[in-house]
C-alpha cells in the first residue's frame, strides 16, 4: 500500500482516514463498497478517487482490523 494513499490530519474530517488530497474517508470507501456500490461508479462519481485509492483504503482497513484483539463471549440461553 502506498502510505500517501491513506492519511489523517485532525484538521481534516476530524482526524478520520481520508484519501489524500480529497475528504473521502476510508469509512465511506467501505460503507459505498459493503452497500454493493461497484468500484467503477465510485470513481465515476468521484473523480479524485482512483482505482489504486480504493485498494488503499481496503488495505489500510484490513490493517486496522489486524491490530484490533476480539475476546469472544459464550452465548447464554435465554
Amino acid at each position: 500500500m502506498d502510505a500517501q494513499l491513506i492519511t489523517s490530519d485532525p484538521a481534516i474530517m476530524m482526524g478520520k482516514p481520508v484519501v489524500s488530497g480529497t475528504r473521502l474517508t476510508v469509512e465511506f470507501i467501505l460503507d459505498e463498497l459493503a452497500a454493493g456500490t461497484p468500484v467503477e461508479q465510485l470513481i465515476a462519481s468521484y473523480p479524485r478517487l482512483t482505482p489504486a485509492a480504493v485498494s488503499a483504503a481496503l488495505a489500510f482497513a484490513a490493517e486496522a482490523l489486524r491490530a484490533v484483539v476480539v475476546y469472544p463471549t459464550t452465548r447464554r440461553s435465554a
